[in-house]
């Protein structure tokens, strides 16, 4: 069973997508804050990390940069789900190493396969 982190300051947000996930056969762990999802992402090693941009504190795109430039870190896929839709939002969480962009609403299909387009 794939284990996913969800790294999202939005309550509500977590529910929508871990009801998603669990439907699905997915594992969830779940960090309020940038700081803790990394920290949750060194602790647990998941299969994957849905990452959001907008957070107080370390920013998606710096917990992104950190995941993706850390060894120990560096092989989990990171995708980056946001309510920012520019597509120079889009380069730049390439640029910082996100391997999938999402923007919410997610939908269960979208997001699914965007989950499958990581892992194989």
């Amino acid at each position: 069973m794939p284990r996913v982190l969800i790294v999202d300051d939005s309550p509500t947000e977590i529910f929508k997508i871990s009801q998603i996930l669990n439907k699905n056969g997915y594992e969830v762990l779940t960090a309020d804050s940038g700081e803790k999802g990394i920290e949750l992402a060194k602790q647990e090693m998941p299969d994957v990390v849905l990452m959001d941009i907008v957070m107080p504190g370390l920013n998606g795109f710096q917990a992104t940069r950190q995941l993706s430039r850390d060894p120990e870190t560096s092989g989990i896929p990171v995708i980056i789900v946001t309510t920012k839709d520019q597509e120079t939002d889009r380069l730049w969480g390439q640029r910082q190493g996100a391997k999938g962009y999402l923007t919410k609403p997610v939908d269960s299909k979208g997001l699914l396969t965007a989950i499958d387009a990581v892992l194989n």
